[in-house]
């Protein structure tokens, strides 16, 4: 009956977060789409070889990201187990579903994906608490970028894949959060999620 009650608890949490996670992917990308070609005037326009160029730009920024993101988790592995480990592997298989849309992306536009992953640290975190605080800051970092990058881009595709990654890297807060001690309550996106969250149980930042 323990085991029972766990699971419908676990269903609960899950069904919560998704609600939260699926009103966030709608908000954005309808946030997003309203920014697609439209002049001062509001009226829609072609797109031009330097705005597919420069959403190219922009994209590969994204992939740079979502590439660090998968070194970190590959990273995080080896100390995790049970329900985390096997979370950080789905989640490191969604980043490089990322991975593939952005490069088809960049493609149809013209373009070639020339990012390469970044740095992070610590490189090899020494526990589990090390590296969910990592897999954490490089999730929040991949949101953060997300958001910022939506209403910069020029193209319809490219826009929806933005506020698309960033429904997505919410989501996988959710439970990163959880794993690291929030409340189901608590671990639930923000409001308006910009990856500017601190890590749960994280001291309050001065002046705020």
């Amino acid at each position: 009956m323990g085991t029972e009650r766990r699971e419908r608890q676990s269903a609960v949490r899950r069904r919560g977060a998704c609600r939260a996670v699926f009103f966030l992917a709608v908000l954005a990308t309808a946030l997003a789409l309203t920014s697609i070609g439209c002049g001062e005037d509001g009226s829609a326009g072609a797109v031009t070889d330097g705005e597919k160029a420069a959403d190219v730009e922009l994209l590969d920024g994204l992939l740079s990201r979502e590439l660090t993101l998968i070194d970190a988790y590959a990273a995080a592995a080896p100390t995790l187990r049970g329900q985390a480990l096997a979370a950080a592997r789905e989640f490191r298989g969604q980043s490089q579903a990322h991975v593939d849309a952005i490069e088809k992306t960049i493609l149809g536009l013209g373009g070639e994906g020339e990012a390469e992953a970044g740095s992070f640290e610590p490189a090899a975190p020494r526990s589990r608490e090390e590296a969910l605080d990592l897999l954490y800051a490089q999730e929040n970092a991949a949101l953060g970028l997300a958001v910022e990058t939506a209403p910069h881009l020029n193209t319809e595709a490219p826009t929806a894949l933005a506020a698309a990654l960033a429904a997505n890297h919410a989501q996988h807060l959710t439970v990163l959060r959880q794993g690291l001690g929030a409340s189901p309550a608590a671990a639930v996106p923000a409001p308006l999620e910009t990856g500017s969250e601190p890590t749960p149980g994280s001291p309050p930042a001065k002046g705020g």
